[in-house]
């Protein structure tokens, strides 16, 4: 702070403001001081550099590309110029976009490309989607700032959330993307493992990046705040957030998973379901949370058929037990009794409880009585019947009988 008292309206004072700006995430105050500079400096062509990196970090890489022109024209194969047209690349395109920009660089055999060798690397393995991340990026962990993150993240991508726990626990974070990542392996961390106290480390994380001033109205800060609200269970606060930002993210699968959840969790099953279907990832789509979800919109959609469905195309699992009890119970409280019965007569075979078949009797006696009000089919009954005498309990012969006896004074074949 002295320093900054004595510094004077020079260039060399201005510029050396200009760069503790930018290093204290202040990019708009280092704009100005470099557009400034430039007004009456034409020929300082690396300020335009400059002012194109402060625009990347902004998230206006349109406009860093536009700046960055200036001075590509009149250097053609400057390394830092070069490696930031192929970020901007990456971020309004895709990979293969942003490594076409860096083809000229890594066949060049110069002492420029030598001068940027390992950042290269690095940004290669993330135009990549994380191809040779193992190799690559572990040396560089101490030498690019964004090595360690990136290797965060494909941990976090391949399930191994201890190593990127291991990376992470003693980082302070002081940039936005630090705190979010810091944020992201609590939780994860938390989740896996049922630990409480890294939900919450979480929680605070979330909330100081979403409702700082700098990020309360970008994407990472809004989806923070959702993840906040949905660590805290407060589904309807997580739609505010994510409805805000859901035309970015039309085929984003995770976004989707989680905005499902939300809808769903608030009763919008309808609009759950359909945003459900949307997901293409294996992954999630055998994950049990996908699952239970699903099976439980089905059901209140008035699709108990799909929901049985998911439960035959599962391995025999804890999991899919889960399911049956689900299954046997949402249908049995929506009065969907055929569903409830089946998935009831299973878990009473797996497993002796008599709850299981007190469920069951329960569900083909519903049965019975939508057969009796012309809401079921008659033709149900025979399978019922058949249910209930797959049971060893003593009841079922007097709940049998009453239904033959109607079976055969309306003539119907059981």
């Amino acid at each position: 702070m002295s320093s900054h008292q004595n510094l004077q309206d020079i260039t060399e004072d201005q510029l050396s403001l200009a760069s503790i700006h930018y290093m204290r995430s202040h990019y708009q105050e280092a704009i100005d001081i470099y557009k400034r500079i430039l007004l009456d400096n034409r020929e300082y062509l690396a300020l335009n550099v400059y002012v194109a990196l402060c625009y990347y970090k902004l998230d206006y890489y349109d406009v860093s590309q536009e700046v960055l022109a200036v001075y590509l024209q009149q250097v053609p194969d400057s390394t830092i110029a070069l490696n930031l047209k192929a970020c901007n690349h990456f971020r309004l395109y895709n990979g293969k976009a942003a490594e076409a920009e860096l083809k000229n660089l890594t066949e060049s055999a110069s002492s420029s490309f030598e001068f940027g060798k390992e950042l290269i690397r690095h940004n290669l393995v993330v135009f990549r989607g994380g191809e040779g991340a193992l190799q690559v990026l572990p040396p560089l962990v101490d030498v690019i700032p964004e090595a360690r993150l990136n290797l965060v993240i494909y941990y976090l991508r391949q399930d191994d959330v201890q190593e990127a726990y291991n990376l992470m626990k003693d980082l302070e974070p002081t940039a936005p993307q630090e705190y979010i990542l810091k944020g992201v392996v609590n939780a994860a961390v938390g989740q896996e493992m049922g630990l409480r106290d890294h939900l919450k480390i979480a929680q605070q994380f979330f909330q100081l990046v979403g409702e700082s001033a700098s990020e309360c109205d970008t994407i990472p800060g809004r989806q923070c705040m959702s993840s906040y609200f949905f660590l805290l269970r407060q589904f309807g606060n997580v739609l505010i957030y994510l409805n805000s930002v859901k035309s970015y993210f039309y085929n984003d699968d995770t976004f989707n998973f989680n905005y499902a959840q939300a809808k769903a969790a608030t009763g919008c099953f309808n609009e759950a379901e359909e945003v459900f279907l949307l997901i293409q990832s294996e992954k999630i789509k055998r994950d049990f949370v996908y699952l239970s979800w699903l099976a439980r919109c089905y059901i209140v959609n008035k699709k108990p058929q799909l929901a049985w469905k998911l439960y035959l195309e599962m391995e025999t699992s804890g999991d899919s037990f889960s399911l049956l009890q689900l299954i046997a119970n949402d249908c049995y409280k929506l009065r969907q009794f055929y569903y409830s019965a089946k998935a009831f007569d299973v878990l009473e075979r797996l497993d002796s409880n008599t709850e299981y078949w007190e469920g069951k009797r329960g569900a083909c006696v519903g049965v019975f009585q939508m057969i009796l009000a012309g809401q079921e089919a008659k033709e149900t009954l025979r399978e019922v019947l058949h249910l209930l005498k797959s049971t060893g309990n003593s009841q079922v012969e007097y709940i049998v009988r009453v239904m033959k006896k109607w079976a055969k004074e309306n003539r119907v074949p059981v």
